[in-house]
């Protein structure tokens, strides 16, 4: 559109130079006219004739038809008397030439200019005045209408061919010819077609910006789902050997026992073998033997519990925002809760603190409870499964973080061992997930409880209550 318009000016200031200079050259020939004025006899306005001056004008100007005589004692033709005289008395009041009996509709009109003894008037033909070999437009094709008004009337210099589907008159140009004798303006409009826009190329670039729209969004996509896989593979390492440490510390602790009673017992039994019967070297030696080798399972099982414990959590804490955390892991479960339908509910308190806490091992509570959610909520219709998140200031110094589901609940003979080692509610499952978040909110100073069963039909399902210090 800019560059249509760009190019309807530049047409139309040519269009107005080409006419105004035409229009003037009107006035220089008034002025030659007045200049050489003949030693005519009084009589009545008559066209000049072969004695007058320049007598061949409408030959050499074909614009003008005719040029008209008054001498000083005579008078103009009676049938354009009033209005030649009224011109003439113009003329002579304000010493330039003066338009007489315009009518535009057929593009003609009179120039007359006062004169001592004589005044002289053009018979002017505007439909000759257009200089068809230097105009810039193609005038049976071009869609800019050209017309020439003063006073409420109109000449088309051009007609402007409007093509199917214009728009509304979109560029107008308006500008007095630079001729105070002949005050015409030079009026041009341009209505724009809708087969003049450039669809091909509006197309093409909607589509390639389409395109690229479509590849930045998949690549972004692709980016958010690579760190997505990225951060649940680091959260599964680290469950995998927290579990792996939780294991082995059950191992321990169960292995501890009857390592401890073997070795008790194998002592006893070597010292009674060594009094009676005194002489049973083999048996003192088979005795000592596996003295040895339970002091040694002994040894390598307190070796692989310190292998394996925990380092100090509460030493590795640090201020961070609970709500941004949570929102980090429910960015990496979002495959999981679209799978299942769950839009999670969450609700922050205004004003909350910052938590002090471990960022891993954080994220690792708040990820296993919501897993427990999820496998909770596949138990009941997709229609009654809501989860819903709770951050508030638990008290003056921590602030809680509940997770809700309405699946079927735990039961009540369950709800006591839910944090004991291997013991699990779910078909197949190892019974540690708890157990490591427990282990893993007190290393760092946090509490993780199982909140009370609340009776009715809203208290169904489950709830989670991590309580976490506030950072000072």
């Amino acid at each position: 559109m800019q560059q249509l318009q760009a190019a309807f000016e530049t047409d139309a200031r040519i269009v107005h130079r080409l006419l105004s200079q035409r229009v003037v050259q009107h006035d220089a020939i008034m002025a030659t006219l007045t200049l050489l004025q003949p030693a005519a006899a009084p009589g009545e306005g008559r066209a000049a004739s072969a004695e007058a001056p320049l007598p061949r004008l409408p030959s050499v100007y074909p614009q003008i038809l005719s040029v008209l005589q008054r001498p000083a004692q005579g008078s103009w033709p009676a049938t354009l008397q009033a209005e030649l005289s009224a011109a003439e008395a113009t003329s002579r009041r304000t010493g330039h030439a003066a338009l007489a009996a315009l009518d535009l509709t057929a593009g003609r009109y009179h120039l007359v200019m006062a004169g001592v003894p004589a005044s002289y008037a053009l018979h002017i033909d505007l439909r000759t005045t257009i200089p068809a070999d230097e105009w810039p437009m193609d005038m049976a094709t071009s869609p800019v209408q050209v017309t020439l008004e003063q006073g409420g009337q109109a000449f088309v210099v051009q007609p402007g061919r409007t093509g199917p589907g214009a728009w509304r008159r979109s560029f107008d140009f308006h500008k007095l010819l630079a001729s105070p004798s002949q005050p015409l303006t030079v009026v041009a409009r341009r209505s724009v077609g809708l087969h003049e826009l450039p669809w091909w190329g509006m197309l093409g670039w909607c589509v390639l910006t389409a395109l690229l729209w479509g590849a930045g969004h998949a690549l972004r996509r692709q980016r958010v789902a690579r760190q997505r896989a990225e951060e649940l593979l680091r959260l599964g390492q680290v469950a995998r050997l927290n579990t792996l440490g939780e294991l082995a510390a059950g191992m321990a602790h169960e292995l501890n026992q009857p390592l401890t009673a073997l070795l008790s017992s194998t002592q006893a039994a070597q010292r009674l073998l060594a009094d009676d019967p005194p002489d049973l070297p083999t048996a003192q030696t088979a005795m000592a033997r596996a003295v040895e080798q339970a002091r040694r399972a002994s040894s390598v099982v307190g070796r692989l519990r310190r292998l394996v414990e925990r380092p100090d959590l509460a030493g590795q804490a640090q201020p961070l925002a609970l709500p941004t955390a949570v929102q980090d892991v429910l960015h990496l479960l979002e495959p999981e809760l679209a799978q299942r339908g769950v839009a999670p509910e969450v609700t922050t308190a205004a004003d909350l603190p910052s938590v002090l806490a471990e960022p891993v091992a954080l994220q690792q509570i708040v990820h296993n409870l919501l897993m427990n959610a999820l496998q909770a909520l596949e138990q009941v219709p997709p229609a009654e499964r809501r989860l819903h998140l709770t951050l508030q200031q638990a008290d003056a110094g921590h602030v809680a973080l509940s997770v809700r589901d309405h699946g079927p609940g735990i039961p009540p003979e369950a709800r006591q061992h839910l944090f004991e080692p291997f013991f699990t509610t779910r078909s197949g499952g190892l019974g540690l997930g708890l157990t490591l978040c427990e282990s893993l909110a007190q290393a760092m100073g946090a509490r993780l409880a199982l909140a009370p069963e609340v009776p009715g039909a809203e208290g169904r399902g489950a709830e989670f209550v991590l309580t976490l210090p506030t950072a000072p």
